[in-house]
């Protein structure tokens, strides 16, 4: 069945959420955008379209030791360590908590994110453990437990946290919530909506781990992107450019007769 498609006049305005959560005090710069695009190394990409890489923690420790002024690296290399030396949870705060608290101010907006990241992994922090930072924590913090779960936890045990994430307007969680554990471990239902939220918040689908795996032959994903630009044109309200992508990966749509754009609706 063909679902409706609407013209898009022009590509949406990015429309940012509101930070929910507290204490978002580093700058606005995701490891995505900043330095884990430069350390990460491509995953493979059988579908032609390569998205959400996740450099690994010896490319974001290659990357800040390069990076990171002597202080802050003296700084790190000795957090790393005693992370190592008391892993897990100890009492009601572990000394490498105390740690990634500091990661801002030692190491600088740019490279907080990559640094709590080796912390935690320097801490074989489980889930657990990366549940009480998640739910303790400000925003940079959580932000840099989401990036860690696929370093840390092999099974779906933390997609709670995942999903608190994909609860808020905040973009940098949501960014930082669909990387490649929620491409692992979302249920379909799940996963589907997380996409739409990126449509909802203007969060680029380039950021969706895994995503034209997890599209491909989709019809359910299909029908509410149908849906969803339908209404936006009952409205008077552009269509993003994403949605024709994310569309496009479904394979599951034919443009009607007669359209003279691609992604248009006969008018």
């Amino acid at each position: 069945m063909t679902h409706p498609r609407a013209t898009p006049a022009a590509r949406t305005d990015s429309t940012h959420g509101t930070t929910q959560d507290r204490g978002n005090t580093d700058s606005a710069q995701a490891p995505e955008d900043a330095e884990t695009r430069d350390a990460q190394a491509p995953e493979d990409d059988t579908q032609g379209t390569h998205t959400a890489h996740t450099p690994s923690p010896a490319d974001l420790r290659r990357h800040l030791t390069t990076h990171l002024e002597q202080a802050a690296r003296t700084w790190l290399e000795h957090a790393l360590d005693e992370a190592a030396a008391h892993p897990g949870i100890h009492g009601p705060i572990s000394p490498w908590e105390l740690r990634l608290a500091e990661a801002g101010r030692r190491c600088g907006a740019a490279h907080a994110d990559a640094a709590r990241v080796l912390i935690l992994h320097a801490a074989r922090a489980g889930t657990d453990a990366l549940t009480r930072v998640y739910f303790q924590g400000t925003g940079d913090e959580r932000r840099a437990v989401l990036h860690a779960l696929p370093h840390l936890v092999s099974g779906p045990g933390a997609l709670p946290l995942v999903e608190d994430a994909l609860r808020t307007n905040d973009t940098r969680l949501l960014i930082a919530a669909v990387g490649p554990y929620a491409a692992r471990h979302l249920a379909p239902h799940d996963w589907r909506h997380a996409v739409l939220k990126c449509l909802f918040t203007g969060v680029p689908v380039e950021h969706v781990a895994d995503l034209p795996r997890r599209a491909h032959g989709d019809g359910e994903l299909a029908r509410m992107l149908g849906d969803y630009a339908a209404e936006r044109t009952a409205a008077g309200r552009t269509v993003p450019e994403d949605l024709y992508r994310v569309l496009d990966l479904t394979e599951s749509v034919t443009p009607a007769p007669g359209t003279d754009h691609p992604h248009g609706k006969e008018s």
